[in-house]
């Protein structure tokens, strides 16, 4: 189960991140993650919007340099350890985490990661095996 997530790359620069994110509440498009990363030139935007295609959209629009990635989202314990377990199934394959961060909203009353993995397709099969809760677009309320 693949999450569509929007990697926006802009200038490193004061007021860059507050006109996307105008940009886009403009076109009521509803922001559920977000993460930036940054050098002293450039910046990385990550976002898990609701309507990715209106996203992409507007973002053409206003010239906005931009990318669609697949992403894996899953349940986590919010409990000690709950992280750790995940983790750990990955740990004894030779899948990379590349990136992670958190989804501003739960799932079932639990928190939700958004994970980059090097090799998706067998990370989310191992997850699966191990019992780790993958969540689709639909169950997240978005797309």
């Amino acid at each position: 189960m693949a999450i569509r997530q929007l990697s926006i790359f802009l200038e490193n620069r004061k007021g860059r991140l507050a006109a996307i994110t105008s940009i886009l509440a403009g076109a009521k498009i509803d922001i559920a993650a977000i993460s930036i990363a940054d050098t002293a030139e450039f910046g990385i935007i990550r976002l898990i919007v609701d309507d990715v295609e209106k996203a992409e959209s507007i973002l053409k629009e206003n010239n906005v340099l931009y990318r669609i990635n697949d992403v894996t989202a899953v349940e986590v314990d919010g409990e000690p350890g709950g992280l750790a377990k995940v983790l750990s199934l990955i740990d004894n394959t030779s899948i990379n985490v590349e990136y992670m961060y958190t989804l501003a909203t739960q799932s079932n009353g639990k928190p939700v990661l958004i994970l980059r993995f090097s090799e998706p397709g067998v990370a989310r099969d191992t997850l699966r095996q191990g019992g780790v809760r993958l969540l689709d677009e639909k169950a997240l309320g978005i797309g």
